[in-house]
C-alpha cells in the first residue's frame, strides 16, 4: 500500500525470476529474438512451416513495394483447417479442443471431432445463404461455443467476420454493420447478466431500423437460442442456429485461399 505524496516516486520495481523448472518447460526462450533479427525470412519461413499448406509459398517476403509487405507470396492456406482438420487428421480427434463454461453453471466440452462436425455445418450453411469468399459476417454474441464455430466458418469459406462485442449499443453495432457492409449477422436470443437474461435479438432489430428506412446490406440474421428469452422475429430473414445449421451436414471441404 502506498500513501500520496509530492516527493519523487523512488520505489524500485520487484521482479521475481522463474523457477529453473518453469523456464525449462517454456515454449520459447530470448534466443527466439536473436534468431528473428538475425535472419527474418528464415526466422518466419521456419514459423510458418509449423502450418499446413495446400501451395508452399515461393517467397516468405516481397519487400520490393515498400511500405507494402506482402508475405508467403504465391502461398495457399486455410485458417479454419489449421486449427481444427489438421487435428482431427493427426489423430487428435477425441481431444478437447474446447472447455466452455457459462454464466450460470452451465458447461461444455468440445473434442475437436466434434468442433469439426459443427463448424462445417455452419459453413455449408452459410454457402446455402449464397455467402461467398469476400463477403462480409457481424458476428454480435457473448461467449459461447457456437460464436467460435461461426468465426471458424467464416474461415473457412474466407468470410470476412467482424466481431462485435455483444455489450455494444444498437448504434455501434449498426456502424459496423454499415461500415463492412455485412450481408450476414449472427447473434443469440439473449446473453446471461449477472444471473438474469438480457436480450440481444432486440439489439440487433434495432440496429436494422435505426435510421428509419435507410437501407442495410443485412439479408439474414442467424439467431442462437441461449436463454429462451422472447424474441421479436422478421419472418423470411430470421433464422434460429437449431434450425438451420445444426441441421445441416456434418461434411464440408476447406478450400484454399491466399496467404496475404
Amino acid at each position: 500500500m502506498t500513501s500520496a505524496t509530492t516527493e519523487p516516486d523512488t520505489t524500485v520495481p520487484v521482479t521475481y525470476a522463474p523457477s529453473p523448472e518453469f523456464a525449462a518447460a517454456a515454449n520459447a526462450d530470448a534466443a527466439l529474438y536473436d534468431r528473428a533479427a538475425d535472419d527474418r525470412d528464415a526466422f518466419w519461413a521456419e514459423q510458418a512451416e509449423r502450418l499446413h499448406w495446400h501451395q508452399k509459398w515461393s517467397q516468405v517476403l516481397d519487400w520490393s513495394d515498400a511500405p507494402v509487405a506482402k508475405w508467403f507470396v504465391d502461398g495457399t492456406l486455410n485458417v479454419a483447417y489449421n486449427c481444427v482438420d489438421r487435428h482431427v487428421l493427426d489423430g487428435h480427434g477425441d481431444q478437447v479442443a474446447i472447455h466452455w463454461e457459462g454464466e450460470p453453471g452451465d458447461s461444455r466440452d468440445i473434442t475437436y471431432r466434434q468442433l469439426l462436425d459443427e463448424v462445417s455445418q455452419a459453413a455449408n450453411y452459410l454457402t446455402e445463404l449464397g455467402l461467398e469468399a469476400g463477403d462480409r459476417v457481424a458476428i454480435y454474441m457473448p461467449m459461447v461455443p457456437e460464436a467460435i464455430v461461426s468465426m471458424l466458418a467464416c474461415a473457412r469459406l474466407g468470410l470476412t467476420h467482424s466481431v462485435v462485442f455483444a455489450g455494444f449499443s444498437p448504434t455501434a453495432l449498426r456502424q459496423r454493420v454499415d461500415d463492412a457492409r455485412a450481408r450476414l449477422v449472427i447473434t443469440t436470443d439473449g446473453q446471461w447478466r449477472r444471473g438474469k437474461s438480457a436480450p440481444l435479438k432486440e439489439a440487433v432489430d434495432e440496429a436494422l431500423y435505426a435510421h428509419g428506412d435507410l437501407p442495410h446490406s443485412v439479408e439474414h440474421v442467424l439467431v442462437v437460442r441461449r436463454t429462451d428469452v422472447e424474441v421479436p422475429w422478421t419472418e423470411g430473414r430470421d433464422l434460429w442456429w437449431h434450425e438451420t445449421v445444426a441441421q445441416a451436414a456434418t461434411h464440408h471441404e476447406a478450400q484454399p485461399f491466399d496467404a496475404e
